[in-house]
């Protein structure tokens, strides 16, 4: 008699239990490190709702180790697809065999599907989720000017949507320099003169979004200064755990507007749900 795994629980989002079996479709998130990762708890839920015999487990691999971990799970024959966090999404999208219009404007990956001609195909929808996630709260993009603190993974596919949504100016602000004036060259291909390299974030912004992991441990610094910075500022933050971050939590004390991290994830959920071609 086959031996069944019993999935239960609350916290993870799957109601009720549901067995995992050798007919189980298979989906991973990898990234250094993982432990603060939600999209376990809100795909799984998504699976089970859906009546999908599915899980999503997390992957932890080092820069190290990326490659070969990648490499072997493009080559698991009962697995799906995979998402991608931090630190990963630059080299992932140099892994993938194709890519589409999005990630190819921000050279990374967050999320990657096996095509039903057995290649892989990368997308990033981090930008999208971040915009929606921000007009949802009720914050304006158009004719906003924005600084973005962090050019990595999910720092160009944010600025990219952040312009394409009518931003007014994007500071962009990296602790590697030349990254950050890479990004404005990119940008300015489709958005001439609205982007610019800065050491620092813009006093006249309107939105200040934190594209760092700084945030992640309790003994992290600030990414930035909020010194400064106008007093109906809107600080937004893409970490999703802690919900609030160090960053956060000083920007009100001081007043500030707020924006934390997960309604990124979660208005990507759908874009997922696509994207995964989940029914």
């Amino acid at each position: 008699m086959a031996t069944r795994l019993r999935v239960s629980g609350t916290d993870n989002g799957v109601h009720g239990g549901r067995e995992i079996t050798g007919r189980t479709r298979l989906f991973a998130v990898i990234g250094d490190p993982v432990t603060q990762v939600m999209a376990p708890e809100l795909m799984n839920r998504l699976f089970a709702e859906r009546g999908m015999d599915a899980v999503l487990v997390p992957i932890s691999a080092t820069a190290g180790d990326l490659e070969i971990v990648v490499d072997g799970l493009k080559h698991m024959g009962n697995l799906d697809g995979f998402l991608v966090t931090v630190p990963h999404k630059l080299a992932l999208g140099r892994q993938a065999d194709r890519l589409t219009g999005a990630a190819k404007m921000a050279g990374s990956v967050n999320a990657m599907r096996r095509e039903p001609d057995g290649a892989w195909l990368g997308d990033n929808f981090d930008g999208q989720g971040f915009v929606r996630g921000l007009l949802s709260a009720g914050h304006s993009i158009a004719s906003k000017r924005f600084t973005l603190v962090g050019a990595g993974g999910a720092g160009v596919s944010i600025a990219a949507a952040i312009l394409g949504a009518g931003a007014s100016a994007l500071s962009i602000v990296d602790v590697e320099h030349s990254r950050a004036e890479a990004l404005v060259v990119r940008l300015g291909a489709h958005w001439p003169d609205l982007a610019r390299a800065s050491d620092s974030p813009d006093p006249a912004s309107d939105v200040v979004v934190n594209a760092t992991p700084l945030g992640l441990r309790k003994t992290d610094p600030l990414p930035f200064a909020i010194d400064g910075l106008k007093p109906d500022v809107v600080i937004a933050d893409i970490i999703m755990k802690p919900p609030q971050t160090r960053l956060l939590r000083e920007s009100a004390r001081r007043g500030m507007r707020t924006h934390p991290g997960l309604p990124m994830l979660a208005e990507q959920i759908p874009l997922y749900r696509e994207f995964f071609r989940i029914p």
